[in-house]
């Protein structure tokens, strides 16, 4: 037998069929008559298989239905699913065919209203990231020590029974001041609000830790709002938040100096392990105790060694006249051995200075006197000589010795010496110069040979051309 396309049984024996075909054939009627649809329910009986995959019953006040959610899909939820959470699932019905159960096969999962209240939460951020309420640059650090520690949260709430015990076993020391308000419902957001400007008001407190429990998106929907979020940014106090689970995130989240994925978290953050500071100190108490030894100790041999050096007042002026008597004693000897000394150097000198012979050097002396009066002599007479000599040679050479000869000079009435016969003109005055006198002459003519008899011209008196 088979199961024809429409959904049809066909066989050998029409109206006889296998439960295997008959379930078959009901589980491809279901895929081919519904699309996937959202159904919204209640979680119950939820079961996480060791195969990763989900098991659990979507029900509402009328009736429930078998629901599986394999590992492929479950893996991309946002939240974590949990007995009594409201979702709505994207699902496509099918049946097991094992068993014939008729269950939902579930593609995605979200938590009940989840779609209009994310893109309100989408917004909200979107407007306040605009706006720089996120911005790292702005958040304050935790402080390291803390001595009054605020909590803001519900008197009634789990989250804040575990920070308080968390508080107690790692800080009993600090001061915790409690800040009461409301964390879910209509009226959370104002008394959060208020708890948290009377906590900035009050300033009793270093830090301040803003918890709640997990819960639905709407159970953590006053977290989101944005007036709390404004407050928080401008809170005079450092804020801690640990608002749900770790995979839970809020407005009060993203505007917190610090966020915490738990309340018990929150705590662990904004406190020290007492024991762990114990520690610490003791290892710091430990390093002090040593440094301060080594230090002692080097102070104390540093003394030891001033000490040995140090000595006595009354020594050290003992020490320095004694000093002072030798050094006296050391001038005196020296100054009578200088002495001595003196003296036999004295008496040395007197012994090897003698009256100087005068005979040999005053022979000598004179012998170099007379020697030297007759090279004077000598001399004086050759230079005479020599001066005449030259002298009559001069006179040789004299123009009064060559006018004595009988030559003579002419020159020109205005000065100059007449050396050629041709620059005189007629009528020319000339002075003639002789050995003993001079006379003036008047050109009368001139005569182109020097050797012209000298009667041809009147104007030489001596009868020789003139020159």
């Amino acid at each position: 037998m088979a199961v024809s396309s429409d959904g049809s049984v066909r066989g050998a024996q029409v109206g006889v069929v296998t439960v295997a075909e008959l379930n078959r054939a009901v589980a491809a009627l279901l895929d081919r008559s519904f699309s996937p649809v959202w159904v919204s329910g209640e979680i119950s009986n939820l079961t996480r298989a060791s195969s990763g995959h989900w098991y659990f019953t979507l029900k509402d006040a009328q009736a429930s239905v078998r629901a599986v959610m394999f590992r492929g899909r479950n893996q991309l939820v946002a939240f974590n699913p949990a007995n009594g959470d409201r979702v709505e699932a994207r699902a496509q019905a099918g049946l097991y065919e094992a068993r014939g159960e008729f269950q939902l096969n579930v593609e995605a999962l979200r938590q009940a209203g989840a779609g209009d209240l994310f893109q309100r939460f989408l917004q909200i951020k979107s407007r306040l990231e605009a706006e720089g309420l996120f911005e790292a640059s702005r958040k304050r650090e935790v402080p390291a020590v803390v001595r009054t520690l605020g909590i803001v949260s519900s008197l009634q709430a789990a989250a804040l029974r575990d920070v308080l015990t968390t508080l107690a076993r790692r800080a009993p020391q600090v001061k915790v001041v409690v800040y009461p308000a409301s964390v879910q419902g209509a009226q959370a957001p104002a008394e959060l609000i208020r708890a948290l400007l009377a906590a900035g008001s009050r300033a009793e407190c270093e830090v301040l830790l803003l918890v709640r429990g997990g819960g639905s998106i709407e159970d953590l929907w006053a977290f989101n709002d944005e007036r709390l979020a404004r407050v928080i940014a401008a809170s005079p106090i450092p804020v801690i938040s640990g608002v749900g689970h770790e995979t839970d995130f809020t407005i009060a989240d993203f505007v917190a100096d610090l966020r915490a994925p738990t309340p018990t978290a929150a705590a662990v953050s904004a406190v020290p392990d007492r024991l762990e500071q114990l520690a610490v100190l003791a290892r710091d108490r430990h390093r002090l105790m040593q440094a301060w030894r080594r230090q002692s100790e080097q102070r104390e041999q540093r003394l030891d060694t001033a000490t040995r050096l140090l000595r006595p007042p009354s020594l050290q002026w003992a020490q320095r006249l004694t000093r002072l008597e030798q050094l006296a004693q050391r001038l005196a000897t020296a100054g009578v051995r200088s002495t001595d000394l003196r003296q036999a150097r004295l008496m040395k000198l007197a012994s090897a200075l003698r009256t100087p012979e005068l005979a040999a050097p005053r022979s000598r002396l004179e012998a170099a006197a007379r020697a030297l009066a007759s090279a004077a002599r000598v001399g004086t007479e050759t230079a005479t000589q020599r001066l005449l000599h030259a002298g009559a040679a001069l006179e040789l050479v004299s123009p009064r010795g060559v006018l004595q000869r009988g030559y003579a000079i002419v020159t020109l009435a205005d000065g100059p010496i007449v050396r050629s016969a041709a620059t005189l003109s007629k009528g020319d005055q000339v002075t003639i110069a002789l050995g003993d006198g001079a006379f003036d002459a008047t050109v009368d003519r001139q005569h182109a040979d020097a050797n012209t008899d000298a009667n041809e011209g009147s104007g030489s008196p001596s009868g020789r051309p003139g020159r």
